[in-house]
């Protein structure tokens, strides 16, 4: 009985597991978009404040690994990176909208990181599941390697398997939004977005 138990208890633990990995899907009329821009709180956080965005979801994708954990990831060598699935209303924004913001809120003239953080991991990525979506995104990096005049390391490939964060990374920047700012403000990450793409609109 006692290893009848064990076993009941091991499976309840792994529907869980399993649970918390599947991402919310987009409902009729709703469209899904997959960045990956470096440490998940921040992107989800700034792609919370899109207008037409519904919801946004830190998880990993882009790797070979089924189900990867949080140490695993960011160990590195699973070849995931931390992205975010954004849920949007196509009515209110459309992809191309999206896109803009992403290259804004990104340095895309590093490889393999982001800001403080250093690996594949942290690399920038668009995932397009679409031959509508790449030309999209295609274009949209030549108009910023035009802009930067640099060379642009993001890469654009086509989305696999998303696996969503453990609970505790979702809107992260909400549930610790001390933890959050003290991360951000020492990552650099808006010091050097302002160098890079100038003050956010609005701001002097």
């Amino acid at each position: 009985m006692r290893r009848l138990l064990l076993s009941v208890a091991l499976i309840i633990a792994a529907a869980g597991i399993a649970a918390a990995q599947m991402a919310p899907q987009p409902a009729a009329g709703q469209a899904v978009a997959t960045f990956a821009g470096g440490c998940f709180w921040c992107t989800e956080a700034d792609f919370d404040k899109v207008e037409g965005v519904i919801s946004t979801t830190s998880g990993y994708t882009g790797g070979k690994v089924p189900n990867p954990g949080y140490e695993r990831v960011s160990a590195g060598g699973t070849g995931h990176a931390e992205a975010v699935d954004v849920i949007y209303d196509p009515s209110k924004v459309s992809y191309e909208q999206l896109l803009t913001f992403y290259w804004r809120h990104v340095d895309p003239t590093v490889k393999d990181a982001q800001f403080c953080d250093h690996g594949n991991q942290y690399r920038t990525a668009i995932f397009v599941r679409n031959g509508a979506e790449r030309a999209l995104a295609e274009a949209s990096k030549k108009k910023i390697e035009a802009e930067l005049k640099v060379p642009i390391y993001t890469q654009i490939v086509d989305a696999g398997p998303f696996y969503a964060a453990e609970d505790y990374h979702q809107d992260f920047y909400l549930k610790n939004p001390t933890k959050y700012k003290f991360y951000r403000w020492n990552c650099g990450r808006d010091q050097r977005l302002e160098q890079l793409w100038g003050k956010p609109k609005g701001e002097t």
